[in-house]
């Protein structure tokens, strides 16, 4: 391999390292968001503030979805200037070049990225874990003036 594409394999390779940084640090701040968030809700006894927490996931999980699709188009170009993809598959790169604009639906689609076992998997328990906390703490006190009526009637 000459040492003009082997340049240009670290110059993607960063871009992927960036990218991957990136998303790595907005599941950081979206734990630390949910975790104040939490803080408040117990602090105040409000389930307000866990419902609430359910927005920055949501917006979090759609920004996360593009950076994770971002450095699956620079694999896709990395795969393409060491040609390891199928020749059908292959798109042409020249040198230097970063065309990720080339690399579209399939898996680099948004939607197929935004429901990958990954991110389905965190964002979607985190939010599920949200709601039923939020619920069991606003049907709390349901449950507790059910049972003092049940066990003053009996």
């Amino acid at each position: 391999m000459c040492e003009e594409k082997i340049k240009h394999l670290d110059y993607i390779q960063n871009v992927i390292t960036r990218m991957n940084a990136n998303s790595f640090q907005i599941k950081t701040w979206t734990v630390t968001i949910i975790a104040a968030l939490l803080a408040l809700s117990a602090n105040n006894k409000s389930p307000i503030f866990i419902f609430i927490a359910i927005i920055p996931t949501m917006i979090f999980w759609f920004l996360d979805t593009y950076y994770l699709q971002q450095e699956k188009k620079f694999r896709g170009v990395y795969d393409d200037v060491c040609e390891l993809t199928e020749k059908e598959e292959k798109k042409e790169i020249k040198l230097f070049e970063m065309p990720i604009q080339k690399y579209k639906g399939g898996k680099y689609s948004y939607s197929n990225v935004f429901f990958s076992k990954t991110l389905l998997g965190f964002y979607l328990s985190i939010n599920i874990l949200l709601f039923v906390m939020g619920m069991i703490f606003c049907l709390k006190d349901c449950f507790r003036i059910i049972f003092v009526c049940c066990s003053n009637c009996c």
